[in-house]
């Protein structure tokens, strides 16, 4: 009897040891399980290192090759890169756990267990090379090497929307087909439009001939060397594209500013002295800045330079995945629908540019001013004057309000400033004057700082003036009108991650 109720005794305490363990193996695992996590999190690629940078990095060397392979088109090129982080955006929505998509329906947001680092590499990767395929077809091999690169097979055309190779899939194919038709002309589709892709099916015709000015208000284009000794009068670059339906704005003409100074107003007449003697005292920082913002082979465009300072954020902040996929997706939007809202008003207004409002202004009156390649400051007479460009791109070929440069910067500084919390920046770049101009009268090399995202954007826009593409009022309106797309664009993205965004009305 004795032995029976000792048996007993050890029987339940043998249990209660075994029970003890167990939870203490449980806590220790659990606790194993969170080491392991936060170690993950901890060594989560960040930066240069984290694949939606790397990405970035391959969009703007495609979109040099465009400019190389078919000429500069900012406007083409912002709204490949807007709707390429667009789909890349929409498929991490679908590992986020909030996060809501622009055009992607019908996918339901993944577990929680499968929203991890991997299977967001792999989302963004396919829709980012779908995408990238549509946008810039002429590189799929680049593309498809560096998918390989990445160790994923780029012949995957899954659209099984519970695998991160179909959400990506899926989500630049629905970008693609929800943007078929959106005033671009991509496929040459567009009513009036002859089967050409981006053919101007707007009728656009300018009041002004290259050879004839009977009104110095309206933009007229001027002859270019092509290089072999001849010239040509190029047309107005997509002269239809405030009709692009924007993605974060109501749109184009959202807002449009007021009209340019015209001829007879002590405005203009400033303003046009003012770009003459600019360009007359061309110091070598500011030869360098009108250098570094136009570009020249190999350009990614305002949209791709804006991009470029994107990813110097990513590198300073150290960026995740996750934060390079929500600022990109911010950052290009926002250049698309500034390129959209500027052309609006280049368009409505039809404005001159200072390459023909100074031949008016100092016709016949001697003036100092650039002689081209090789030839320095010079006197000359005014209706000679010509901007500090070469001679195979003298002068942007459209209309100069509101200016282009001034409302994508604008847009895009704003733009990081919001996302950041901090107009601080800090970039810096070093540069040889005339590099790009005049290589055969180099200035000793400086460089150029841009401390704040606000003044880098107020630089760009300034050096269309210096460099003569622009009068003032170009740019401050440009600037004004591309902040505004970025407040605007702002409440957009907010709504799109998830997060509430309080209005200053409120």
């Amino acid at each position: 009897m004795y032995r029976i109720i000792i048996y007993k005794v050890m029987a339940r305490l043998l249990l209660t040891f075994l029970l003890t363990f167990s939870v203490i193996s449980g806590i220790q695992a659990q606790n194993s399980d969170s080491r392991s996590e936060n170690a993950i999190e901890i060594n989560e690629p960040k930066g240069a290192d984290n694949i939606a940078y790397k990405w970035g990095k391959v969009a703007l060397q495609a979109t040099a090759n465009d400019t190389d392979k078919f000429n500069p088109r900012p406007t083409v090129s912002s709204r490949f890169l807007g709707l390429i982080f667009t789909a890349v955006f929409d498929a991490w929505s679908r590992y986020d756990e909030k996060a809501i998509p622009v055009y992607l329906q019908k996918v339901d947001r993944r577990p929680t267990a499968e929203q991890n680092l991997r299977n967001k590499e792999i989302a963004i990767s396919y829709a980012a090379f779908r995408a990238m395929n549509e946008y810039y077809y002429s590189d799929e091999e680049m593309f498809r090497d560096f998918m390989v690169e990445l160790g994923m097979d780029p012949d995957d055309e899954s659209l099984d929307p519970t695998t991160p190779a179909g959400v990506g899939n899926l989500a630049a194919k629905a970008v693609i087909e929800a943007r078929h038709n959106d005033g671009a002309n991509q496929y040459g589709e567009e009513e009036g439009s002859n089967g050409t892709p981006y053919f101007d099916y707007s009728g656009y015709e300018p009041v002004n001939t290259a050879d004839e000015n009977v009104d110095i208000n309206r933009w007229q284009s001027k002859y270019f060397s092509d290089g072999k000794g001849g010239k040509f009068a190029p047309k107005c670059l997509t002269p239809y594209w405030a009709e692009v339906k924007p993605i974060g704005l109501k749109s184009g003409d959202q807002f449009r500013p007021g009209p340019p100074p015209l001829v007879g107003s002590e405005q203009l007449q400033k303003e046009v002295e003012e770009v003459v003697e600019l360009q007359a005292n061309l110091t070598d920082e500011q030869r360098a800045l009108v250098e570094f913002m136009r570009d020249g082979p190999q350009s990614v465009q305002q949209a791709g330079h804006w991009l470029k300072f994107a990813q110097e954020v990513s590198i300073r902040d150290e960026h995740t995945l996750d934060l390079d996929v929500k600022m990109y997706f911010y950052n290009q939007i926002t250049a698309m629908d500034a390129f959209i809202a500027s052309w609006d008003a280049k368009l409505f207004y039809d404005f001159a540019r200072p390459y023909a409002l100074v031949h008016k202004y100092f016709k016949d009156k001697t003036i100092i001013g650039w002689g081209g390649p090789g030839k320095g400051m010079i006197e000359m007479k005014g209706q000679d004057w010509r901007p500090y460009s070469p001679d195979t791109f003298l002068c942007p070929p459209f209309p100069g309000y509101t200016s282009g440069h001034s409302t994508i910067s604008g847009a895009c500084g704003e733009a990081l400033k919001l996302f950041t919390g901090s107009d601080e920046f800090g970039s810096e770049v070093t540069l040889v004057p005339g590099i790009l101009t005049e290589p055969d009268n180099l200035g000793e090399e400086v460089t150029i700082k841009f401390p704040t995202f606000s003044e880098a954007a107020e630089l760009a826009g300034i050096s269309r003036v210096l460099g003569g593409y622009h009068i003032q009022a170009d740019n401050i309106a440009g600037l004004e009108q591309g902040r505004k797309v970025a407040r605007e664009n702002w409440k957009f993205y907010k709504k799109h991650v998830g997060e509430a965004i309080k209005l200053a009305s409120e």
